[in-house]
Protein backbone atom coordinates (compact mmCIF):
# COMPACT_ATOMS: atom_id res chain seq x y z
CA UNK A 1 0.00 0.00 0.00
CA UNK A 2 1.54 3.32 -0.78
CA UNK A 3 2.13 6.04 1.16
CA UNK A 4 1.40 9.88 1.24
CA UNK A 5 3.26 12.80 3.17
CA UNK A 6 2.34 16.32 3.49
CA UNK A 7 3.88 19.20 4.35
CA UNK A 8 2.77 22.95 4.23
CA UNK A 9 4.31 25.77 4.77
CA UNK A 10 2.74 29.22 5.13
CA UNK A 11 4.62 32.58 6.32
CA UNK A 12 2.52 35.58 6.93
CA UNK A 13 5.64 37.39 8.06
CA UNK A 14 9.15 37.36 7.90
CA UNK A 15 11.84 38.04 10.84
CA UNK A 16 13.51 41.77 9.50
CA UNK A 17 16.21 41.64 10.50
CA UNK A 18 16.95 38.99 7.94
CA UNK A 19 15.50 41.57 5.26
CA UNK A 20 16.86 44.69 5.63
CA UNK A 21 13.88 45.77 8.27
CA UNK A 22 11.10 44.39 5.70
CA UNK A 23 8.53 42.18 7.91
CA UNK A 24 6.74 40.97 4.56
CA UNK A 25 3.20 40.97 6.26
CA UNK A 26 0.36 38.98 4.58
CA UNK A 27 -2.91 38.08 5.46
CA UNK A 28 -4.20 34.60 4.50
CA UNK A 29 -0.68 32.91 3.88
CA UNK A 30 -1.37 30.36 7.13
CA UNK A 31 -4.72 30.15 6.71
CA UNK A 32 -3.35 28.36 3.04
CA UNK A 33 -1.06 26.02 4.42
CA UNK A 34 -3.88 24.90 7.47
CA UNK A 35 -6.57 24.57 4.64
CA UNK A 36 -4.29 22.41 2.37
CA UNK A 37 -3.52 19.95 5.60
CA UNK A 38 -6.94 19.65 6.30
CA UNK A 39 -7.50 18.27 2.50
CA UNK A 40 -4.76 15.84 2.62
CA UNK A 41 -5.55 14.63 6.17
CA UNK A 42 -8.90 13.94 4.47
CA UNK A 43 -7.32 12.44 2.20
CA UNK A 44 -5.61 9.91 4.03
CA UNK A 45 -2.07 11.46 4.28
CA UNK A 46 0.10 11.65 7.24
CA UNK A 47 0.21 15.51 7.68
CA UNK A 48 3.17 17.37 9.57
CA UNK A 49 2.10 20.16 11.71
CA UNK A 50 2.15 22.95 9.04
CA UNK A 51 5.39 25.11 9.51
CA UNK A 52 3.82 28.96 10.00
CA UNK A 53 5.85 31.73 9.90
CA UNK A 54 8.52 31.46 12.61
CA UNK A 55 9.11 27.62 12.72
CA UNK A 56 9.37 28.17 8.78
CA UNK A 57 12.84 28.49 8.71
CA UNK A 58 15.38 27.43 5.66
CA UNK A 59 16.80 24.70 8.51
CA UNK A 60 13.32 23.24 9.16
CA UNK A 61 11.94 23.19 6.05
CA UNK A 62 15.57 21.20 4.51
CA UNK A 63 15.16 18.98 7.43
CA UNK A 64 11.72 18.03 6.84
CA UNK A 65 11.97 17.59 3.26
CA UNK A 66 15.24 15.65 3.89
CA UNK A 67 12.84 13.69 6.24
CA UNK A 68 10.19 12.92 4.13
CA UNK A 69 12.54 11.41 1.12
CA UNK A 70 13.80 9.24 4.10
CA UNK A 71 10.56 7.58 4.58
CA UNK A 72 9.11 7.87 0.56
CA UNK A 73 9.59 4.88 -1.50
CA UNK A 74 8.62 3.86 -4.99
CA UNK A 75 4.58 4.04 -5.76
CA UNK A 76 4.32 6.27 -2.23
CA UNK A 77 3.66 10.37 -3.05
CA UNK A 78 4.51 13.97 -1.35
CA UNK A 79 2.01 16.44 -1.30
CA UNK A 80 4.08 20.07 -0.52
CA UNK A 81 2.58 23.50 -0.62
CA UNK A 82 3.85 26.97 -0.10
CA UNK A 83 2.21 29.93 0.53
CA UNK A 84 4.53 33.41 1.08
CA UNK A 85 6.10 35.55 -0.72
CA UNK A 86 8.34 34.93 -4.21
CA UNK A 87 11.72 36.40 -4.68
CA UNK A 88 14.78 36.36 -7.20
CA UNK A 89 18.62 36.64 -7.14
CA UNK A 90 20.78 36.40 -10.13
CA UNK A 91 21.52 32.78 -11.53
CA UNK A 92 25.00 32.01 -11.31
CA UNK A 93 25.22 28.71 -12.51
CA UNK A 94 23.03 28.96 -15.68
CA UNK A 95 20.50 26.52 -14.69
CA UNK A 96 17.70 28.99 -15.59
CA UNK A 97 16.69 30.11 -19.53
CA UNK A 98 15.12 33.36 -20.31
CA UNK A 99 15.42 36.32 -17.56
CA UNK A 100 18.68 34.49 -15.90
CA UNK A 101 17.57 34.69 -12.40
CA UNK A 102 16.95 31.75 -9.33
CA UNK A 103 13.34 32.34 -7.88
CA UNK A 104 13.04 31.81 -4.43
CA UNK A 105 11.08 31.52 -1.60
CA UNK A 106 10.85 33.98 0.93
CA UNK A 107 10.96 32.12 4.33
CA UNK A 108 11.18 33.51 8.08
CA UNK A 109 15.32 33.66 7.95
CA UNK A 110 16.36 33.55 4.69
CA UNK A 111 15.47 33.07 0.89
CA UNK A 112 15.57 29.45 -0.16
CA UNK A 113 16.74 29.24 -3.75
CA UNK A 114 15.18 26.95 -6.36
CA UNK A 115 18.34 25.26 -6.91
CA UNK A 116 18.35 24.00 -2.75
CA UNK A 117 14.55 23.06 -3.53
CA UNK A 118 16.00 21.06 -6.17
CA UNK A 119 18.37 19.47 -5.01
CA UNK A 120 16.11 18.34 -2.05
CA UNK A 121 14.07 17.06 -4.81
CA UNK A 122 17.04 14.50 -6.32
CA UNK A 123 17.03 13.42 -3.01
CA UNK A 124 13.45 10.92 -3.29
CA UNK A 125 13.32 7.47 -4.96
CA UNK A 126 12.86 6.63 -8.28
CA UNK A 127 9.34 6.43 -8.71
CA UNK A 128 8.17 8.49 -5.71
CA UNK A 129 5.25 11.67 -6.99
CA UNK A 130 5.90 14.92 -5.23
CA UNK A 131 2.64 17.21 -6.15
CA UNK A 132 3.72 20.74 -5.65
CA UNK A 133 1.46 24.08 -4.91
CA UNK A 134 3.19 27.36 -5.03
CA UNK A 135 0.93 30.47 -4.19
CA UNK A 136 3.55 32.81 -4.75
CA UNK A 137 5.11 35.66 -7.36
CA UNK A 138 8.80 36.02 -8.14
CA UNK A 139 8.31 39.27 -10.48
CA UNK A 140 9.05 42.26 -8.40
CA UNK A 141 9.41 44.43 -11.60
CA UNK A 142 5.59 43.53 -12.55
CA UNK A 143 4.41 43.86 -8.81
CA UNK A 144 5.78 46.96 -8.38
CA UNK A 145 3.99 48.27 -12.19
CA UNK A 146 0.61 46.35 -11.22
CA UNK A 147 -0.91 50.31 -10.10
CA UNK A 148 0.01 51.16 -13.33
CA UNK A 149 -1.26 48.40 -14.92
CA UNK A 150 -4.59 47.61 -14.15
CA UNK A 151 -7.84 49.67 -13.39
CA UNK A 152 -9.10 51.28 -10.05
CA UNK A 153 -12.03 49.27 -9.79
CA UNK A 154 -9.89 46.08 -11.15
CA UNK A 155 -7.32 46.56 -8.08
CA UNK A 156 -10.30 47.03 -5.30
CA UNK A 157 -12.34 43.89 -7.18
CA UNK A 158 -8.45 42.00 -6.62
CA UNK A 159 -7.00 43.35 -3.46
CA UNK A 160 -10.09 44.91 -1.63
CA UNK A 161 -8.19 48.37 -2.24
CA UNK A 162 -7.27 50.75 -4.96
CA UNK A 163 -4.15 52.25 -3.03
CA UNK A 164 -1.44 51.55 -4.93
CA UNK A 165 0.44 51.46 -1.72
CA UNK A 166 -2.04 48.52 0.06
CA UNK A 167 -1.94 46.84 -2.86
CA UNK A 168 1.43 46.64 -3.29
CA UNK A 169 1.40 45.04 0.53
CA UNK A 170 -1.27 42.14 -0.80
CA UNK A 171 1.05 41.13 -3.45
CA UNK A 172 2.87 37.69 -2.50
CA UNK A 173 6.28 39.02 -3.54
CA UNK A 174 9.70 40.78 -1.89
CA UNK A 175 9.80 44.02 -3.17
CA UNK A 176 12.58 44.91 -5.73
CA UNK A 177 14.25 47.57 -3.43
CA UNK A 178 14.05 44.64 -0.40
CA UNK A 179 15.36 41.94 -2.81
CA UNK A 180 18.39 44.30 -4.21
CA UNK A 181 19.58 45.03 -0.37
CA UNK A 182 19.20 41.51 0.77
CA UNK A 183 21.23 40.39 -1.99
CA UNK A 184 23.94 42.85 -1.72
CA UNK A 185 24.29 41.79 2.32
CA UNK A 186 24.21 38.63 2.18
CA UNK A 187 25.31 37.90 -1.69
CA UNK A 188 28.32 35.56 -0.17
CA UNK A 189 25.68 33.02 0.79
CA UNK A 190 23.97 33.28 -1.78
CA UNK A 191 26.06 32.95 -4.21
CA UNK A 192 27.79 30.19 -2.21
CA UNK A 193 24.44 28.23 -2.83
CA UNK A 194 24.25 28.55 -6.16
CA UNK A 195 28.20 27.70 -7.14
CA UNK A 196 28.43 24.68 -4.80
CA UNK A 197 25.21 23.03 -7.10
CA UNK A 198 25.92 22.58 -11.02
CA UNK A 199 23.09 22.79 -13.46
CA UNK A 200 24.09 19.14 -14.26
CA UNK A 201 23.25 18.10 -11.16
CA UNK A 202 20.53 19.67 -10.40
CA UNK A 203 18.55 17.86 -13.11
CA UNK A 204 19.51 14.44 -11.33
CA UNK A 205 15.96 14.24 -9.91
CA UNK A 206 14.71 9.99 -9.97
CA UNK A 207 11.34 11.21 -8.57
CA UNK A 208 8.50 12.75 -10.86
CA UNK A 209 7.51 16.23 -9.93
CA UNK A 210 4.04 17.97 -11.03
CA UNK A 211 3.81 21.52 -9.69
CA UNK A 212 0.49 24.18 -10.22
CA UNK A 213 2.07 27.92 -9.09
CA UNK A 214 -0.28 30.55 -8.51
CA UNK A 215 1.06 32.15 -11.40
CA UNK A 216 3.33 32.80 -15.00
CA UNK A 217 6.67 34.02 -13.95
CA UNK A 218 6.46 37.29 -15.26
CA UNK A 219 2.50 37.64 -13.08
CA UNK A 220 1.35 38.42 -9.49
CA UNK A 221 0.21 36.38 -6.88
CA UNK A 222 -2.89 37.93 -4.87
CA UNK A 223 -3.08 37.65 -1.19
CA UNK A 224 -6.62 37.73 0.91
CA UNK A 225 -8.30 38.11 3.50
CA UNK A 226 -8.85 34.82 4.14
CA UNK A 227 -6.99 32.55 1.20
CA UNK A 228 -4.93 33.77 -1.30
CA UNK A 229 -6.35 33.87 -4.88
CA UNK A 230 -4.68 30.72 -6.11
CA UNK A 231 -5.37 28.93 -2.92
CA UNK A 232 -9.49 30.18 -2.77
CA UNK A 233 -9.91 29.22 -6.26
CA UNK A 234 -8.54 25.58 -6.00
CA UNK A 235 -10.62 25.16 -2.93
CA UNK A 236 -13.50 26.61 -5.10
CA UNK A 237 -13.31 24.21 -7.84
CA UNK A 238 -12.05 21.06 -5.37
CA UNK A 239 -15.55 21.57 -3.35
CA UNK A 240 -14.25 19.66 -0.60
CA UNK A 241 -14.24 16.37 -3.01
CA UNK A 242 -16.90 16.27 -4.81
CA UNK A 243 -14.44 17.03 -7.70
CA UNK A 244 -13.68 14.16 -9.53
CA UNK A 245 -11.01 15.06 -12.59
CA UNK A 246 -7.21 15.02 -12.88
CA UNK A 247 -4.37 17.26 -11.79
CA UNK A 248 -4.65 19.22 -15.50
CA UNK A 249 -8.25 19.22 -15.24
CA UNK A 250 -8.08 21.16 -11.72
CA UNK A 251 -5.37 23.35 -13.45
CA UNK A 252 -8.02 23.80 -16.40
CA UNK A 253 -10.99 24.73 -13.94
CA UNK A 254 -8.58 26.72 -11.79
CA UNK A 255 -7.50 28.94 -15.09
CA UNK A 256 -11.22 29.55 -15.94
CA UNK A 257 -11.57 31.18 -12.64
CA UNK A 258 -8.51 33.36 -12.55
CA UNK A 259 -8.26 36.98 -13.61
CA UNK A 260 -6.40 37.13 -17.33
CA UNK A 261 -3.16 38.45 -15.33
CA UNK A 262 -2.93 36.06 -12.95
CA UNK A 263 -2.67 32.56 -14.80
CA UNK A 264 -1.64 29.48 -12.88
CA UNK A 265 0.97 26.93 -14.76
CA UNK A 266 1.54 23.30 -14.65
CA UNK A 267 4.74 22.03 -15.37
CA UNK A 268 6.33 18.85 -14.70
CA UNK A 269 10.03 18.29 -13.80
CA UNK A 270 12.11 15.46 -12.88
CA UNK A 271 11.34 11.32 -14.32
CA UNK A 272 8.80 11.55 -16.92
CA UNK A 273 5.44 10.57 -15.48
CA UNK A 274 2.45 10.71 -18.11
CA UNK A 275 0.14 8.79 -15.52
CA UNK A 276 0.77 11.04 -13.28
CA UNK A 277 -0.86 14.16 -14.16
CA UNK A 278 -4.26 11.91 -15.47
CA UNK A 279 -4.51 10.73 -11.72
CA UNK A 280 -6.94 12.51 -9.18
CA UNK A 281 -5.58 15.16 -7.12
CA UNK A 282 -4.78 14.21 -3.25
CA UNK A 283 -4.55 10.37 -4.63
CA UNK A 284 -2.33 8.53 -2.67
Amino acid sequence: MSTGLSVHIGLNQVDPAAYDGWSGELGACEQDAVDMAGIADAAGFDVTDPLLSPAATAETVTATLEAAAGRLAEGDILFLTYSGHGGQVPDLNHDETGDRLDETWVLHDRQLVDDELFELFGKFAKGVRIWLLSDSCHSGTVARRLPEMLSAQELDRRFSTADPEEVGRRIRVMPQSVQSAVYRRDRDAYDRIQNTRTAKDLAKIDASVLQISGCQDNQTSADGIVNGLFTATLLEVWRGGAFAGSYRGLHREIVKRMPPDQTPHLFQVGAPNSAFARQRPFTI
